[in-house]
């Protein structure tokens, strides 16, 4: 039986994770596309504390842009946006942070924006729904 459900487990993890991987991918396409943004760096990783993620870092003209990307079904009781709560926020500050010692020349400004995916529910066709909220706060 429990081999039956780390099975389940491993299975569901491996598809929430591809599904992940394929929001990210829509986003970084959608901002380039519709907003002209540049991407500077995908998935960048806090070099002291590797659990410390930033999912896009993109130019918006002279603007550094922090995108975190929250992918989710259609039928998720936690829309995207509302799941980047206070910890994340918290998280989010210590990395951004990271990420501004490492470079040698400091933005102009940054800000940080959220980008949900919505996936279509399960059994239906379409396109998933990609909204951009920009200038989130942090605090």
């Amino acid at each position: 039986m429990f081999k039956w459900l780390r099975f389940r487990w491993m299975s569901q993890r491996r598809e929430t994770e591809s599904r992940g991987q394929a929001g990210e991918r829509l986003a970084e396409r959608f901002l380039r596309q519709t907003h002209d943004f540049m991407l500077v760096a995908q998935n960048w990783r806090n070099p002291r504390d590797r659990r410390d993620e930033i999912d896009l870092v993109m130019m918006d003209g002279e603007v550094l842009v922090f995108v975190e990307v929250k992918t989710r079904t259609a039928e998720a009781l936690v829309p995207g946006v509302y799941a980047v709560d206070r910890r994340k926020k918290r998280v989010m500050r210590r990395t951004i942070a990271a990420y501004l010692r490492g470079l040698k020349e400091l933005p102009r400004t940054h800000r940080f924006d959220v980008v949900q995916v919505s996936w279509p529910e399960a059994g239906t066709h379409g396109e998933p729904e990609i909204l951009h909220f920009e200038h989130v706060s942090l605090r």
